[in-house]
């Protein structure tokens, strides 16, 4: 068997790592790839990214299987476009996913099929969103409609902050379109749980809980990233939640999949804010999370191929998924200076591990050596047998990494106290 992965971060490395375990995949096409990929068992990167040179690839190379990494070649209709060609391929239909590339179809959609989420007003023109945020409770957030690369998301503490935010979006055009409509919604306290989710149309079966720490300096401040590490199981979300999650999120969402007749078959990612007045939905993304899936993919028993192709069966609903009963942490090792600018071209070195794994993002392989050349360069994986374990073996495994600049977070796994 075949399989191409659409994508070059580290969330694809993980995909090609989990799939190339599966005992009838003789290669997996990364598309196009990154240092890991190159190095990777089984893993062959190829040099494209347009849609119709990667169908003709497909074809021409008797691929049985794509998987689709990233948001963007979702929203762009990639999947209806493989179908048309008589080619099977994982991830949702072009009007699927506005579940993650129109912020205001998604909550839209939310508060139509009963979704708990937060309160919103959306807006195309500037003025009546300047009018609206004089009367507002604050901090609110701002939302650009479209993709923003992870960017489209302001916590505004004031109406001075909303009023520059508003303007940036829909004036001054910062996102290049996407955020000429904006949402503002009602801001809410609590701690963050990503639970990723594969889907059939008939039926949602959740993943192992994880948690991201998005801010890039430890306790959970500066700027937003696109992610500094993850934890798996998320452990704030206890059974009540989780209950919670599957009563006023995942079945009202199911209903809404099988309402408006959407073609989704793929994955479905619930970003959820757990307050002390319940758990409630902050996003829908399509596709799986970074570096969420570096962590849940290493604790999940069952194999990826088989359960894909469940799905694409439309036989979720008899599929056994089995986890690990341990934990997870993965730590990034990011550039110096990002998430502003940084320097690339960095060799990197890395020691043999005893156990762990190392998922690469932002380096490219050069002369058979590793180098740096984004923000986010890699993460290091560990299991282990409780959380703290595998937060110790994560940090432990970092060491054996090194590249000049090099900077992390120091608390990615700790647990910090929040009364429910």
């Amino acid at each position: 068997m075949k399989i191409l992965v659409i994508g070059s971060g580290g969330r694809e490395h993980a995909i090609a790592w989990k799939v190339a375990q599966n005992s009838t995949v003789e290669k997996v096409y990364c598309a196009p790839g990154n240092g890991g990929t190159f190095f990777e068992d089984k893993c062959e990167n190829i040099p494209l990214t347009n849609l119709n040179e990667l169908i003709s690839f497909a074809k021409d190379n008797h691929v049985e299987l794509t998987i689709v990494g990233p948001e963007e070649p979702l929203t762009k209709g990639f999947v209806d476009e493989f179908r048309k060609n008589g080619l099977a391929i994982f991830g949702p239909s072009k009007e699927a996913a506005k579940l993650e590339g129109s912020k205001i179809y998604s909550k839209d959609f939310m508060k139509k099929y009963g979704v708990k989420t937060a309160e919103y007003a959306s807006f195309d023109q500037i003025k009546p969103a300047l009018e609206y945020i004089k009367n507002c409770c604050y901090p609110v957030v701002v939302k650009a409609d479209g993709l923003a690369a992870g960017k489209g998301v302001v916590i505004c503490e004031n109406a001075a902050d909303a009023e520059s935010t508003l303007k940036d979006f829909m004036i001054n055009d910062i996102f290049a379109g996407s955020g000429k409509k904006v949402v503002i919604e009602e801001f809410l306290d609590g701690v963050e749980a990503s639970i990723l989710s594969i889907t059939d149309g008939n039926t949602i079966i959740p993943f192992i809980s994880s948690k991201d720490h998005k801010q890039i300096y430890d306790e959970n401040k500066g700027p937003n990233t696109g992610g500094m590490g993850a934890i798996a199981p998320n452990p704030y979300c206890t059974n009540d939640v989780l209950e919670s999650f599957d009563r006023d999120i995942l079945q009202p969402t199911l209903k809404g999949i099988k309402g408006e007749n959407l073609d989704y078959i793929g994955i479905i990612f619930f970003g959820v804010m757990i307050t002390k007045k319940g758990v409630y939905l902050l996003e829908y993304n399509v596709r799986l999370g970074d570096p969420e899936t570096q962590a849940v993919l290493p604790i999940m028993e069952s194999d990826l191929v088989e359960l894909i192709q469940s799905a694409l069966k439309k036989d979720l609903s008899n599929f056994k998924l089995t986890w690990k009963k341990q934990s997870s942490c993965c730590i990034v090792a990011a550039s110096g200076g990002y998430p502003a600018s940084y320097a690339k071209g960095y060799e990197i070195s890395c020691e043999k591990m005893n156990s762990g794994k190392v998922f690469v993002a932002g380096a490219v392989e050069k002369d058979s050596k590793l180098v740096t050349s984004g923000g986010r360069v890699l993460c290091v994986q560990s299991l282990g047998d409780t959380a703290e374990e595998a937060k110790k073996k994560a940090y432990d495994n970092l060491k054996k990494v090194s590249f000049k600049d090099m900077y992390f977070r120091k608390d990615i796994g700790t647990i910090y106290e929040f009364n429910r």
